[in-house]
């Protein structure tokens, strides 16, 4: 089992997350939607650190978002779950290194926060003009498309990084 998260310098990246959220450059947004750092940090990490870590990465980061935010929405059940199940990938079978395959988590994971957002937004805030519907739908498709472009490039550059820095 990895050991990142006894790393000093792996556990301060994740201070890396709220800053890019806070301050995504505008060359980085599609229509003014920026990528989930969050996903694209959790993904590696997980897939490197294992499923428990995975699972708890998650509820730190998504509870430093969630304070960050202030909506009332929170997005820690979804990156949760996330981390939990891309560190079970990580550890069944052969490691996962294609580009295209860290493409397509990144863009499920970041569907699937997504969802959990408009899940939220729905039950709780009574979201039913279609006109918010069409909004969220398309925010959600955004930041998934954008997020799993962005994906090969960053993940991987992780994963490479993370993987030589974690003890066998």
């Amino acid at each position: 089992m990895a050991r990142l998260h006894q790393q000093p310098i792996c556990v301060a990246s994740a201070l890396m997350v709220p800053l890019l959220t806070l301050a995504t450059p505008t060359w980085l947004t599609l229509s003014g939607v920026a990528p989930s750092w969050a996903i694209l940090w959790l993904l590696p990490w997980s897939l490197v650190d294992g499923p428990v870590s995975g699972l708890v990465a998650g509820a730190c980061v998504g509870l430093v978002l969630d304070g960050l935010g202030g909506s009332g929405l929170t997005q820690v059940p979804a990156l949760m779950l996330l981390g939990w199940w891309w560190g079970r990938l990580g550890r069944r079978g052969r490691q996962i290194q294609r580009s295209l395959n860290l493409g397509l988590l990144a863009w499920i994971g970041s569907m699937a926060l997504g969802l959990s957002l408009w899940v939220q937004l729905r039950l709780f805030q009574g979201l039913d003009a279609p006109l918010l519907q069409h909004w969220a739908w398309q925010l959600c498709l955004l930041q998934a498309v954008l997020t799993g472009l962005l994906a090969p490039m960053l993940a991987s550059w992780q994963l490479l990084i993370w993987r030589r820095r974690a003890p066998a």
